[in-house]
């Protein structure tokens, strides 16, 4: 844990700032031929990297989420197996 104080704030401590839209600075190491290409082609580099990390983070946390879930998902399947589904007395289709 830093405390406060103990040491002068150098910009290699110093957190990136974050813009009106949500968006922080930061630093990536891309392959030069590609980012070169990227340019020639004017693509958005910083908003391709955003939008596959976004949905590279969607898919882990919902890889985790179903291992978390694994459990009882096996167990309520195993129920509904065992019973039927809940309320299928009342169901019209």
């Amino acid at each position: 844990m830093r405390m406060e104080g103990s040491m002068p704030a150098t910009r290699s401590t110093q957190r990136a700032r974050t813009s009106s839209s949500g968006k922080r600075a930061t630093n990536l190491s891309l392959s030069s031929d590609v980012l070169e290409a990227a340019r020639q082609l004017d693509i958005n580099i910083s908003q391709v990297c955003d939008s596959y990390l976004r949905e590279l983070v969607r898919r882990e946390q919902e890889r985790k989420w179903r291992e978390n879930h694994a459990d009882f998902i096996a167990a309520y399947n195993a129920t509904v197996e065992a019973e039927g589904l809940p309320l299928e007395a009342w169901r019209n289709f």
